[in-house]
């Protein structure tokens, strides 16, 4: 029986491929085709995906934005067009009877002018709880000072934590620690500079909540709450949850639950899971399509097999004659089909891997020379993952498989006889 190890059989396949390199290679070529579309479809839907997720931001995907509005029904006794206002209660409401609810921040904030020696910009002052670095996913690398902390909030200290663009703004190459700023004829300290999700030409500052909730609200009020939210996989989860949480404001308010204009709700969870069927829809057409492709070039491998046998159909006969196995020229035909389509297929892989490697390195350098805060982005970091390529070497070796089984059956099932008489 011939093994897969057996060099003489190795060597006549070689042979066999050597007769007929124009056949081969257009064969081959079909293959490699094939696997380097899939690969450079996968990786144009990656880079679609990962360019669309990183307009989220840092931010977590799980992040719940209320802010208070205006009714737009009357109920129970109630006129519309009430103002809806947020404070103490809401925060509790959602600390202690919201259990999806993590962490939880209020917000104040004012549009104001900060100023910095002779340098001035327009800016928003947005007070925060010290949980907001966590909900924001705001970063602060080494050096770079720290965020807001408890001892902030109690002592309703006038400090600030600005963004890259505001500090580049003020103070240019002036390491802004320390220094103070002015924001409506008042003086904050800079503790931090972070990194987030701000875009375009935000320059935002973060103070302690206490802090802004003096000097903007009058000491009562929230602007808005913003908190994480745990526990919810599926779209279907999370539309029961924003509707339970909905009929709980309305309850505290006393406005209709079915009046979405009364407070906004920004879920964006539900942006995200919405974001991510669609991408599972791209991903599936990508895979339909590459895979077209690829079994275009299988069916090429298997035709030029079933050529073979034809051209070898006396050769089988005689081996037949003498005693030779079915099983042996079955597995003789397999392995000729499994090697052209795994070294095609690989070179077809790699090229495509490459490629997409070769995009993203440039897109990668072209955004290291960009100045400038992180702008919207809709293509980013096109590559393929391991796993991907790890299924591509089993799809090809089945791949092999198929094409060449339909000719070798055919080959195996011709009698001696029958093959002898061949032309």
């Amino acid at each position: 029986m011939i093994g897969i190890f057996d060099v003489d059989n190795w060597m006549e396949i070689f042979s066999t491929i050597k007769k007929n390199k124009l056949r081969t290679f257009l064969t081959g070529f079909s293959v490699a085709w094939g696997i380097f579309m899939l690969v450079i479809l996968l990786a144009s839907g990656n880079g679609l995906k990962h360019g669309v997720m990183s307009n989220f931001g840092d931010r977590s995907i799980n992040t719940v934005e209320i802010w208070p509005r205006r009714t737009s029904k009357a109920f129970q006794g109630n006129q519309s067009n009430r103002r809806i206002s947020l404070d103490q209660k809401d925060f509790d409401l959602l600390d202690k009877q919201v259990k999806e609810a993590g962490n939880v921040s209020p917000r104040t904030w004012a549009n104001t002018v900060a100023g910095y020696n002779f340098e001035s910009i327009n800016s928003t002052f947005q007070g925060v709880y010290p949980t907001e670095m966590i909900i924001s996913g705001l970063k602060i690398k080494d050096g770079k000072g720290r965020f807001i902390n408890e001892i902030d909030m109690k002592e309703r200290r006038k400090v600030a934590v600005i963004n890259k663009r505001m500090k580049e703004a003020l103070f240019k190459e002036e390491d802004p620690l320390g220094k103070m700023i002015t924001s409506n004829n008042l003086n904050f300290k800079i503790i931090g500079v972070y990194e987030g999700n701000d875009w375009g030409n935000q320059n935002r500052a973060y103070i302690p909540f206490s802090t802004a909730q003096l000097l903007y609200n009058r000491g009562w009020g929230f602007s808005g709450i913003t908190f994480s939210i745990n526990d919810l996989e599926t779209k279907e989860d999370n539309e029961k949850f924003e509707k339970d949480l909905r009929r709980k404001f309305a309850a505290l308010h006393q406005f209709d639950p079915e009046d979405t204009r009364a407070i906004g709700i920004n879920n964006n969870l539900e942006n995200y899971l919405q974001t991510m069927g669609i991408f599972n829809g791209i991903n599936f057409f990508v895979w339909i399509i590459g895979l077209g492709t690829l079994i275009a070039g299988i069916v090429g491998v298997s035709n030029i097999m079933l050529i073979t046998v034809r051209e070898r159909t006396r050769e089988f006969g005689i081996r037949k004659a003498l005693g030779a196995k079915p099983a042996s020229i079955l597995q003789l035909i397999l392995m000729e089909s499994i090697l052209i389509t795994s070294v095609f297929g690989y070179i077809g892989m790699v090229f495509g891997i490459g490629l997409s490697e070769m995009i993203n390195y440039g897109m990668e350098m072209s955004q290291a020379a960009a100045s400038g805060d992180r702008e919207f982005s809709i293509f980013k970091n096109p590559t393929v993952d391991l796993a991907v390529a790890g299924g591509a070497t089993i799809l090809l070796i089945f791949a092999g498989v198929i094409a060449g089984y339909f000719p070798a059956r055919k080959a195996v099932k011709v009698t001696a006889v029958e093959a002898m008489r061949a032309e």
